[in-house]
C-alpha cells in the first residue's frame, strides 16, 4: 500500500472542512449529543478559520493518502499557534485523524513521523498533544509512540465540558 502525504495550502480548504468534519463525526459523534457536535463543528472548521490556519506560517496540515485514496490529515503547531502555552522548544501536534476505514494500517505512525521530523528540522526539543480522556484507543497508541502524561485541560464540546489528558514526548 503507497502512502504519500500533501502539505496543504489554502486550496484545499474546502476539502480539509469535509475532510475534518466526516472523522470527527467518526471518532466522536457515539460521544456527544447532536446539538454539541453541531456547535462544535461549526465553530472548529468554519472555512474562515480553516483559511486563518492554512495562511499560518507556525502551522502545517497535510493530507495523507493510501493508494491514492485520501485517508486522513495531520496538523502541527508550533510557537505561538500551540493551543496551549508550552515553549517555544515545543511542537504541537493538534490532530491526526483518518477516516476509519483506513484504521490499523500504519497510517497513524506514519503521520506521527512526519509530525516528529517537522519538530526536529524546527529544532524542537518535545512535542505534546491533548487527547479525551475516554479516547482509549487514543491513549493506547501514544503510549506505545512514547508519550507521558503531563497535565489535563478542558476541552469544550459545545457546551459539554470535557478533559483532554495532555501527553508529552521529549525528543
Amino acid at each position: 500500500m503507497p502512502i504519500t502525504l500533501q502539505r496543504l495550502t489554502t486550496a484545499h480548504v474546502e476539502e480539509l472542512q469535509q475532510l475534518s468534519i466526516k472523522t470527527y463525526r467518526e471518532t466522536f459523534d457515539e460521544h456527544n449529543s447532536e446539538e454539541n457536535m453541531t456547535a462544535y463543528l461549526r465553530h472548529a472548521y468554519h472555512s474562515e478559520k480553516l483559511m486563518h490556519e492554512l495562511q499560518h506560517p507556525d502551522s502545517q496540515f497535510y493530507f495523507v493518502y493510501a493508494d491514492d485514496q485520501l485517508a486522513g490529515y495531520l496538523k502541527v503547531n508550533m510557537n505561538e499557534t500551540q493551543t496551549e502555552d508550552m515553549g517555544s522548544d515545543a511542537l504541537e501536534i493538534e490532530r491526526i485523524y483518518l477516516l476509519q476505514a483506513f484504521h490499523r494500517k500504519g497510517l497513524g505512525k506514519y503521520l506521527f513521523d512526519k509530525a516528529v521530523s517537522i519538530a526536529l528540522s524546527n529544532n524542537k526539543q518535545r512535542i505534546w498533544l491533548g487527547v479525551w480522556e475516554h479516547n482509549v484507543q487514543a491513549l493506547a497508541f501514544y503510549k506505545q509512540m512514547g508519550f507521558v502524561p503531563e497535565g489535563r485541560h478542558s476541552f469544550f464540546m459545545g457546551d459539554d465540558e470535557q478533559t483532554d489528558l495532555i501527553l508529552v514526548k521529549n525528543l
